[in-house]
Order: structure tokens, then C-alpha cells, then sequence
């Protein structure tokens, strides 16, 4: 398998009624969902944190972050722990599909939206057949003002 074809692998999962996709090369490993430690003062989408050998791991709700409604957490719920820059993350997801291969021909441009600062993050549009898949720029999502997990070299010192 090529660097190209890696480039375009990507990881499907479901939040609400949608389906998302993020890199495979951004997923450390998937995990069953468990109730984070509560850190006092974090943002409403950071549920807390966990300890994943040794690491402690900040853990994200997308349904939170994205303002999709009330999160549910059953049998389905996972968190993809993601290894972005060096920092590990996890993120809780309603449940994953499945590792999908793209080709240029089924990935198009994301929309306008204007001056909805959230865009940013959503690189286009994947089509699988009749599925249509929201791809995430995850690394610029984790990094962005509204999270801060991620901070550069030169904001760190």
C-alpha cells in the first residue's frame, strides 16, 4: 500500500444522524467507553480524563463539542483515542463504522459557510455508495481556540 492511499484511508464513525471520517493515520486505537475522572472547570465537551497505561488523556464528547444534542452513552459508544503531534487524545463517538479507502474521485470540497468559523474544520465530502461521510481536519479541530489541546512549540514556552 502507497503514502497515497494511506493519505486517503479513513476512519468512519456516527454522531447523531451523521457519519464523520478522520485520517487512520491520526488513530492510536478505539476503545469501549467508560466514565472519565470530572476535572473542575473544564469546558462542557472535555468530560474529563482517563488513564491510559501510564498517560493521563484528555477526553473529548464530539456530540458536546458539535452541539448535536444530549449525548447517550450505551453498548456502542467508543472513544478513538487519537495521536495528534505527540498528544494523545480521546474522543467519544456514538459508534464507529467502519476503514473506508477513498479515491480522489469520491472526495469533494467541503461547502461554504461563510463566516461559520466551524468550516474550518471540515476538509469535504466523502461519498461511499449512498453514504456520504463529513471529513474532519481532526488535527486543526484538537488545536483550535474553542479546545486548546494541542498548543505549538511556541506557545508552550
Amino acid at each position: 500500500m502507497d503514502a497515497a492511499t494511506l493519505d486517503n484511508e479513513v476512519l468512519s464513525f456516527r454522531l447523531a444522524k451523521e457519519e464523520y471520517a478522520i485520517s487512520i493515520l491520526k488513530v492510536q486505537e478505539i476503545r469501549g467507553y467508560e466514565e472519565p475522572t470530572l476535572l473542575p472547570s473544564a469546558p462542557a465537551c472535555i468530560k474529563g480524563i482517563q488513564n491510559l497505561r501510564g498517560s493521563i488523556v484528555p477526553i473529548v464528547d464530539m456530540r458536546i463539542l458539535f452541539n448535536l444534542g444530549e449525548p447517550t452513552y450505551d453498548q456502542f459508544t467508543v472513544v478513538i483515542v487519537l495521536n495528534i503531534k505527540n498528544h494523545v487524545i480521546g474522543m467519544v463517538v456514538d459508534s464507529v463504522s467502519d476503514v473506508v479507502t477513498l479515491l480522489d474521485e469520491q472526495i469533494r470540497p467541503a461547502p461554504e459557510m461563510g463566516s461559520a468559523a466551524d468550516g474550518d474544520y471540515i476538509t469535504g465530502l466523502g461519498t461511499v455508495g449512498e453514504r456520504m461521510l463529513i471529513m474532519l481536519d481532526i488535527d486543526q479541530l484538537m488545536s483550535s481556540e474553542k479546545l486548546g489541546l494541542i498548543t505549538s512549540p511556541k506557545q508552550a514556552a
